[in-house]
């Protein structure tokens, strides 16, 4: 069946993006179930965290992430890994191993164990030397909202370390960072980041559908957005092409016309 073609929507930039990017974190799947996914979403998924440790375990990983690459999808190590190689001082160990596993990029975050921003600066620009890093800013701490004033600072640090992307934190739950513990985005932290930063550097940790159509009504269909279900990229991609209610914006009946007699 040819492509649907007949509606007016926005404009999509093709892969490879650099706005618009839908960032999917992977819990652990097989290597089957991503392969479903993708024969449907491939052109849609951007890039592919494998998250939760998963990787250090995971017996499919090769298989997993050579079909991800053919698929031209970037493949990134979560960061609560590195954080744990950088606390036992195994950074070169964990970044040498995820290089042979075929990673392209690696996230750099501080939200697990404690390390300085000076510290995280310097885990940044070696970890650059080989990958392209996405840099996590915010707290995983439940109910430890960062003053929206704070978060300027870290981002442009991390940007100037040598990040390509800054991650704004959200976790699967949708309930830290960018966020209250009600799920509700907080404005005035969004707003204080993109005050600092290009929003194109920025990816939006957004796990929930209503949070998703937020960033999508506040910057428009090629905002970045993090932490995508797996089961959601689709749904993702409708959200920013306005064919969900969320974020449709529709002629009236008479501008649009009455339809054919």
């Amino acid at each position: 069946m040819p492509p649907a073609d007949f509606l007016d929507l926005p404009d999509r930039a093709a892969k490879p993006r650099t706005t618009g990017l839908t960032h999917v974190l992977d819990p652990g799947a097989g290597v089957r179930a991503v392969a479903d996914l993708l024969s449907s979403a491939a052109a849609h998924l951007d890039i592919w965290k494998v998250g939760w440790g998963t990787a250090y375990v995971d017996a499919g990983l090769d298989a997993k992430i050579a079909l991800l690459r053919r698929h031209g999808i970037a493949v990134c190590l979560g960061g609560t890994m590195l954080e744990i190689a950088w606390a036992q001082d195994r950074v070169e160990r964990c970044l040498g191993w995820a290089a042979d596993a075929g990673f392209d990029h690696v996230e750099v975050s501080r939200g697990t164990v404690p390390m300085s921003l000076q510290d995280k600066s310097r885990l940044i620009a070696h970890a650059a030397r080989r990958f392209t890093v996405l840099a996590e800013v915010g707290s995983k701490a439940p109910g430890d909202q960062q003053a929206a004033r704070t978060w300027p600072h870290e981002c442009v640090s991390d940007l100037e370390a040598g990040a390509a992307l800054l991650v704004t934190e959200g976790r699967q739950s949708g309930t830290v960072g960018t966020f209250d513990s009600a799920g509700r985005v907080r404005p005035d932290v969004v707003e204080a980041v993109v005050s600092a930063v290009d929003p194109a550097r920025v990816v939006f940790e957004a796990p929930r559908s209503t949070q998703q159509a937020w960033f999508v009504r506040r910057f428009g269909p090629d905002v970045n957005l993090g932490n995508v279900g797996l089961g959601e990229v689709l749904s993702v991609e409708t959200l920013r092409l306005g064919l969900r209610s969320d974020t449709a914006a529709l002629p009236t009946q008479q501008s649009a016309g009455a339809g054919p007699a």
